[in-house]
C-alpha cells in the first residue's frame, strides 16, 4: 500500500487538556494530502470540522468543540485513507458559569464573533449564528447544479445574508418541489416573525411604564428644590448637607470595613502570586525536566516542551522568564552538542542516523548535521577498508605458512551467496581435473582471497546505509516537518554541489576498493606510489586460476549489489575495470599453469599401446586443455555490461602466444620422450595389449622397450594428435571464443608435422640403412660375377635375408601401430628398391645367365612388397628392370617365371605379412 493511501494515525495534541472552544494543534502520520482531502475531524465525540485548518500531512489546528464526553480520542478522516485511529486523548474541562470579577483557575480564549449587521462582508459567521430555515419550511435540494444557477443569475449569491441575496435563487436551490400552500404558509411564518421583532421593544414600554412616570416625577422635585435654593455652594443649602452626608457615609464605610479590605487586598495579592505559579509553572520546571528526559533519552518530549516554551515565552519581556528561558536555551544547546556526538559515532545503524538528524533539525542546530553525518560515515568506511587490509597482511607476515581456515558461519568473510558458490566451486574444481596437487587447497583459503571476500563484504555491508543516507537527504525525507516550517529545509537546497561532493566520496571508496584489490591480487598493476598504501603483501607465489577465477566471481556479485543500489555507472567503472583485468589474469595463469601441467606429463608416459598404437599420454594432453578451459568459462563469459576478455589486441597476440606455447610445450615433450636415453625409462610396470601376438617371444614380466619401438609409439602418438587430438583443441578453443585460433593452428602443425617428419626419419635411417648396407655385400658375396655366373636356380640368400629384415620391420611395427605399417614399409621398400637399381646400374655387361638372374631377384623383391610400392619404388625397379638386357628367348621367360613361382611357395609363410591388400598407402 502506497503511504497516502494509509489510515490517519494521530500521535499527539497540544494542549492535552482544556475547556470547550480551546484552540489544540494535533500531530500525526498521513492526516490527509491537502484541505480537500480532509472530511472528518472528531474531538471527544464532538465534530470540529467546521474549525479545523489543515496545515500539512501531519499537522492540524482546531478549537474543541462542546462535547459530551469528558474524555475522548481524536479521530481524523480524509477521502484517502479513511478513517483513522488515536493513540492520544484529550480531556475535556467544563468550569462552572463565572462572572466577569469572579477569578479563574484557567485561561478562557475568546472567540471572534461576527455582527451580522455591521461585519457581513467580514467573513462567513459560525453556521451556529444563522437561522437554519428562515421559512419554517422543509428544504427540499434542488437537481440544478451550481454552475447553471451561477450562470442563471449572474452576480447574485443565494445566501440570505449577502447583500446580493436572490430570493429565486434561494427557492430553486431549496424548494423547488415545494406546494405553492406550503410557500403561503413560510410567507405568513416570516410576518410573525417580524412582528415579533417590531413588538419586542414597545412590550418592554409597556410593561415598565410607572416607574417610568415615577422616575420622571422624582428627577422634577429634585430639580425644583435645586430651584428654590438658588446656589449649590451655600452654606446650608441642600446640596452642601447632601454632600457632607455622602462623605459622612463614605468615611463610616471606610472606618467599618477598611481591615476587611486590606485582608482581601493581601488574599487577592496572594493570589495572583499563586495563579502565576501555577499557570507558569511549565517554564519554571523546564530546566530540571529537560535534564531529566536527556538522561532518560526521550529527545522527543524535551523537543515538543522546548517547542512549546519557545512559542510562549520566546519574545517575551517578563525578566524572570527571560532567565528561566535562558536556562532552558543553555540546556537545548548541551543537548545539540550530545546529539551531534551520537551522530558522528562510528559505527551507528541508520535508522539511529535519521533519528539524530531528525532531533537536530527540530532543534534548529546549526551548520548541516546531516552532511556531517555523510561526511564522518564516508570516513569511516575508508578507515575499516584500509584497517582490514593491515589485518590481512599483519596475519600473513605472522604465519607466512599458513592460509585461513576454510570460512564458517562465524567468520565468514563473504556474504551467503558467496561462501555457498565458493564450497560448491571449489568442489567442482577438486572432481573435475586430477592435476596431482594436494587435495588439501580445497579446505584452505588464501589470506589474499579472504581478504578480498572480507573486503566486498564489508563494503556491500555500509555501503548501502550510506547510499540511503544520501537519498535521505537529497530528497528532505531526513527532515522533520517543524524543520521544514521553521526554513531548516532550505539547507538542503544546495543539493547539486553536495551531489558533486557526494560523488568524489563514493568514487573514492570505489578507488579504495578497487586499489587495495589490486594490490593483492594484481600487484603489478598498482602503481610504485601506491604500493606502500595498498600493496606490502610480500607474497611471492601467484594465486591460482581457480581461486582468481572464485574472485572473478566474489567482485561480479559485489558489483551486480552495487549496480542495484543505483549507482551511476561512471562510478562503477573502476569495478569493472578491475574484474576485466581480474579475467584476463586468470586466463593468462591458468594457461601458464596447464603448461606447466603439460610439461610434467612425461613423467606420467606409461608406454602402454593399445589396438590404435597410441598411449594414454594424447588423452591426458587432451583433457588437461578441456579442464582448463572448463574451469575459464565463467571467466570468458560476458555478464551485462562487461567487455569480451580478448577485447584488445594485447590481450589476444599474449592469449594466442600462450595457447600455442601450451602446443609447443606437448611437442617437445614428445621429442624429449622419443630421445629419452634406455637408462632413464622405467619398463617395470610396461605391458602390451594382450590381443596383440607376443612377436618379442617373451613373457611379459620380461617385455622391455628399444629406442626404436619409443619411436614408433611417439610417431603413432604424432599421427593421432595431428589428425585428431589437435583438431579436437582446436575446435574448444574456438567454441571458448579465442582469437588468433588460425595463427595458433598453423604454428602448431607445423611443428608437429616437423616434429614427425625428424622421428620418422630417424626410425626410417635405423631401420633402412642396414637392410641398404647387406645388399651389396650380399649381392658379391662368394665373388659373384655378372659376366660368368652359372644358371640360375632360385633366388640367392641375400634377398631372403633383406626380406627377412624387412619382415622384422614389419613385425615391429605393426605391434606397435598398424596404421604405421604402409608408411614405414613403403619408405623401406623405396630405399631398398633406390640402392638395388643404383648396383644394377653400376654392373659393365650381364651374360645371359647373369641377366636372368638379377630379373629374378629384383622381380622377387618387387612382387613380394607390390602392396607398398610408391611411385618412387616402382621407378627405381623400373630402371633397374632396363639396366638389364631384355630375356632372348621364350625359354628364358619361362625360367623365369617357374623360379618366381617357387620361390613364393617356399617361403609363402614369411611372406604372408605382405598379403594385406586393403593397406593404405602414406605419402612421405
Amino acid at each position: 500500500m502506497s503511504r497516502s493511501r494509509q489510515p490517519p494515525l494521530v500521535t499527539g495534541i497540544s494542549p492535552n487538556e482544556g475547556i470547550p472552544w480551546t484552540k489544540v494543534t494535533i500531530r500525526g502520520e498521513n492526516l490527509g494530502t491537502g484541505s480537500t482531502d480532509l472530511i472528518g475531524l472528531t474531538i471527544c465525540g464532538h465534530n470540529c470540522l467546521l474549525t479545523a485548518e489543515w496545515m500539512s500531512a501531519s499537522k492540524i489546528v482546531c478549537r474543541v468543540g462542546q462535547a459530551k464526553d469528558d474524555k475522548g480520542g481524536i479521530i481524523v478522516t480524509t477521502k484517502s485513507g479513511g478513517r483513522g485511529t488515536s493513540t492520544v486523548s484529550f480531556k475535556l474541562l467544563k468550569p462552572e458559569k463565572i462572572g466577569i470579577l469572579d477569578q479563574s483557575a484557567v485561561w478562557v480564549d475568546e472567540m471572534n464573533y461576527y455582527d451580522m449587521r455591521t461585519d457581513r462582508n467580514k467573513g462567513i459567521p459560525p453556521l451556529s449564528l444563522r437561522p437554519a430555515n428562515p421559512l419554517g419550511i422543509e428544504i427540499e435540494k434542488s437537481k440544478f447544479s451550481q454552475k447553471e444557477l451561477e450562470m442563471l443569475f449572474h452576480g447574485m449569491s443565494a445566501d440570505f445574508t449577502s447583500e446580493n441575496f436572490s430570493a429565486a435563487w434561494y427557492l430553486i436551490e431549496n424548494h423547488s418541489t415545494t406546494s405553492f400552500e406550503q410557500l403561503k404558509a413560510a410567507v405568513a411564518n416570516l410576518k410573525r416573525q417580524a412582528n415579533k421583532k417590531s413588538e419586542g421593544s414597545l412590550a418592554c414600554v409597556k410593561g415598565g411604564l410607572s416607574t417610568f412616570f415615577e422616575a420622571q416625577d422624582a428627577l422634577s422635585a429634585i430639580h425644583q428644590k435645586l430651584e428654590a435654593d438658588g446656589t449649590e455652594k451655600v452654606e446650608g443649602s441642600m446640596t452642601q448637607k447632601l454632600e457632607n452626608v455622602l462623605n459622612r457615609a463614605s468615611n463610616t464605610a471606610d472606618a467599618l470595613f477598611q481591615e476587611v479590605l486590606g485582608r482581601k487586598d493581601k488574599a487577592d495579592s496572594t493570589r495572583n502570586a499563586l495563579n502565576v505559579l501555577q499557570r507558569f509553572k511549565f517554564l519554571f520546571n523546564l530546566p530540571l525536566n529537560i535534564e531529566r528526559n536527556i538522561q532518560k533519552g526521550d529527545y522527543d518530549v524535551v523537543i515538543n516542551d522546548y517547542e512549546k516554551a519557545k512559542s510562549l515565552f520566546g519574545k517575551t519581556e517578563v525578566q524572570v522568564f527571560k532567565k528561566y528561558y535562558a536556562e532552558v536555551e543553555t540546556r537545548i544547546e548541551a543537548l545539540q552538542e550530545l546529539l551531534l556526538d551520537k551522530l558522528l559515532e562510528t559505527p551507528s545503524t541508520l535508522h539511529d542516523q535519521k533519528r539524530y538528524i531528525r532531533y537536530l533539525s527540530d532543534l534548529r542546530a546549526p551548520g548541516d548535521p546531516a552532511w556531517q553525518c555523510i561526511g564522518a560515515q564516508h570516513r569511516w568506511i575508508l578507515h575499516l577498508m584500509h584497517s582490514c587490509k593491515e589485518g590481512y597482511v599483519k596475519d600473513l607476515k605472522g604465519n607466512p605458512s599458513l592460509h585461513s581456515p576454510l570460512l564458517d558461519l562465524d567468520s565468514d568473510p563473504r556474504p551467503p551467496v558467496l561462501s555457498h558458490l565458493g564450497q560448491t566451486a571449489s568442489l567442482k574444481r577438486g572432481s573435475s581435473f586430477q592435476c596431482g596437487r594436494d587435495d588439501t587447497w580445497r579446505y584452505k583459503t588464501p589470506h589474499r582471497v579472504a581478504f578480498a571476500e572480507k573486503l566486498t563484504k564489508l563494503v556491500l555491508s555500509q555501503l548501502p546505509n550510506f547510499w540511503k543516507l544520501w537519498i535521505s537527504y537529497a530528497n528532505g525525507s531526513l527532515f522533520s516537518e517543524t524543520a521544514e516550517k521553521s526554513g531548516q529545509f532550505e539547507r538542503s537546497k544546495n543539493v547539486r554541489q553536495r551531489q558533486s561532493d557526494f560523488k568524489k566520496m563514493i568514487q573514492e571508496v570505489m578507488q579504495a576498493l578497487v586499489k587495495l584489490l589490486r594490490g593483492a591480487l594484481l600487484p603489478l598493476s598498482v602503481r610504485e606510489v601506491e604500493a606502500r598504501q595498498y600493496g606490502g603483501w610480500e607474497v611471492r607465489a601467484e594465486l591460482s586460476g581457480e581461486w582468481l577465477a572464485h574472485v572473478t566471481q566474489t567482485l561480479r556479485l559485489t558489483y551486480e549489489s552495487l549496480t542495484a543500489l543505483e549507482i551511476p555507472n561512471d562510478v562503477l567503472q573502476a569495478v569493472q575495470d578491475l574484474i576485466l583485468d581480474l579475467r584476463i589474469r586468470c586466463v593468462v595463469v591458468t594457461l601458464q599453469h596447464t603448461a606447466e601441467e603439460i610439461k610434467r606429463l612425461a613423467e606420467k608416459e606409461d608406454w602402454i599401446v593399445d589396438n590404435e598404437g597410441l598411449t594414454s599420454l594424447p588423452s591426458q594432453f587432451e583433457q588437461c586443455i578441456v579442464h582448463s578451459l572448463q574451469s575459464l568459462k565463467g571467466v570468458l563469459e560476458c555478464k551485462p555490461g562487461e567487455a569480451s576478455v580478448f577485447q584488445q589486441p594485447k590481450t589476444q597476440e599474449e592469449v594466442c602466444q600462450l595457447s600455442t606455447n601450451i602446443m609447443q610445450v606437448f611437442i617437445y615433450c614428445l621429442e624429449q620422450l622419443s630421445t629419452k636415453p634406455d637408462a632413464d625409462i622405467d619398463t617395470t610396470h610396461l605391458s602390451i595389449d594382450i590381443s596383440s601376438p607376443d612377436l618379442f617371444g617373451s613373457s611379459q614380466e620380461d617385455f622391455c622397450l628399444t629406442s626404436e619401438q619409443r619411436l614408433l609409439i611417439v610417431l603413432s602418438n604424432c599421427c593421432y594428435l595431428e589428425r585428431h587430438t589437435f583438431l579436437n583443441i582446436v575446435e574448444y578453443f574456438e567454441k571458448h571464443n579465442f582469437q588468433g585460433i588460425e595463427k595458433m593452428t598453423q604454428v602448431s602443425m607445423a611443428s608437429l608435422k616437423e616434429l614427425d617428419q625428424r622421428l620418422f626419419e630417424n626410425y626410417i635411417e635405423l631401420k633402412a640403412d642396414p637392410i641398404v648396407g647387406s645388399l651389396e655385400p650380399g649381392i658379391y658375396a662368394g665373388y659373384f660375377d655378372w659376366k660368368d655366373c652359372l644358371p640360375p636356380t632360385g633366388v640367392r640368400n641375400y634377398l631372403k635375408e633383406a626380406l627377412v629384415n624387412i619382415i622384422a620391420v614389419h613385425a615391429e611395427v605393426f605391434t606397435i601401430s598398424k596404421a604405421l605399417v604402409p608408411r614405414v614399409l613403403s619408405r623401406v621398400v623405396e630405399a631398398v628398391s633406390e640402392e638395388l637399381s643404383r648396383l644394377m646400374q653400376c654392373v659393365a655387361s650381364f651374360s645371359r645367365h647373369g641377366a636372368l638372374q638379377a630379373r629374378l631377384e629384383i622381380c622377387a623383391l618387387r612382387d613380394t612388397v607390390a602392396v607398398y610400392l610408391t611411385p618412387e619404388s616402382k621407378s627405381s625397379f623400373k630402371q633397374a628392370l632396363e639396366a638389364l638386357p631384355q630375356l632372348a628367348s621364350g625359354a628364358d621367360k619361362k625360367l623365369l617365371e617357374e623360379l618366381l613361382n617357387k620361390f613364393k611357395s617356399s617361403m609363402h609363410l614369411q611372406l604372408a605379412c605382405f598379403q594385406a591388400t586393403t593397406a593404405a598407402l602414406v605419402k612421405t
